[in-house]
This record gives C-alpha cells, sequence and structure tokens, in this order.
C-alpha cells in the first residue's frame, strides 16, 4: 500500500486533511513526531472529521524510529521543491512512502539525504510552493494511478 507520512507536521488542520486524504484514498499515514502542536486528538478529530476511525496511522516519536521501521524495506520518495525530478516522469511502486516536510522547513539535509528519490511538481517560476496536502494530493493520485490503486 502506498503510503503518506507526515515530518514534524506543524498545522493540525493540515494533518487533519492528511487524515482524511489517506482515509479516502486507502493510504496509510505515517506522523514524525515531534509536531509543531499539541497532538489532541480533540482538535485532530475536527479537522480530520469522522475519517480518523477509516486511517491507517502509526506515530514515530522521532525520525530515526520512522527509519527503523522503513529504511531498506519501502521506499521512501520525499516530495519537494528542491528537486528536478517531476512526479509525472517518476515511476511509483505500490509500496512506496510519499515524504512530506514539515509546513514551516521542510525537512533537513540529513532527512533529504536519507529519502531514496526526490520528486517535484512544476509550477509556475517565482511561486514558491503548494499547501502540503494539496501537493500530496496530486503525487498521492499519481502514484495510486501508476500502481493500479485500491480495491475498496
Amino acid at each position: 500500500m502506498i503510503r503518506l507520512a507526515l515530518y514534524q507536521p506543524d498545522i493540525p488542520q493540515n494533518t487533519g486533511a492528511a487524515m482524511r486524504l489517506c482515509a479516502c484514498l486507502g493510504m496509510g499515514l505515517d506522523i514524525i513526531e515531534p509536531c509543531g502542536f499539541v497532538f489532541d486528538d480533540r482538535k485532530i478529530r475536527r479537522s480530520g472529521m469522522d475519517y480518523i476511525k477509516d486511517t491507517a496511522i502509526i506515530r514515530h516519536s522521532s525520525w530515526n524510529k520512522f527509519l527503523e521501521t522503513y529504511q531498506g524495506k519501502q521506499r521512501i520518495i520525499l516530495m519537494t521543491t528542491k528537486a528536478e525530478k517531476t512526479y509525472t516522469d517518476f515511476m511509483f511502486e505500490k509500496d512506496d512512502i510519499l515524504l512530506a516536510g514539515s509546513e514551516s522547513s521542510g525537512v533537513p539535509e540529513d532527512v533529504y539525504k536519507a529519502a531514496d528519490d526526490h520528486i517535484t511538481i512544476q509550477m509556475q517560476e517565482g511561486l514558491r510552493s503548494l499547501n502540503v496536502i494539496n501537493a500530496s494530493s496530486m503525487i498521492a493520485g499519481e502514484a495510486l494511478r501508476q500502481t493500479g490503486g485500491f480495491t475498496p
């Protein structure tokens, strides 16, 4: 199954939207802590609505714990503005993990280097980035299209 991983997310509403996205598309969700907000079930529930119960969420206490779980077992594909390869030119595999950086600062160099590959979304020149969940949605849609999606 394709998974979405959020590296130290800053905005609870985006985390809730990621839960909804993953529930609707049949994807797993990894939250790599620490978060930039108190991971309060009530706040998250408000953002994720009633989709939380349908989301396969794994919380990792650190980047190292996340790596212990997945590195060498599944490809970690970093979605970043600092890549040359576009997501539409990338060949996804059915168990890839799509890694999104924090909204305020992306990922540090060691996380960038640990990723198996790096992809980006082409944008109008002079514009910095899309909302992390909007970008994740676009890329997840392409990954699912290429790998045959999921069976509801």
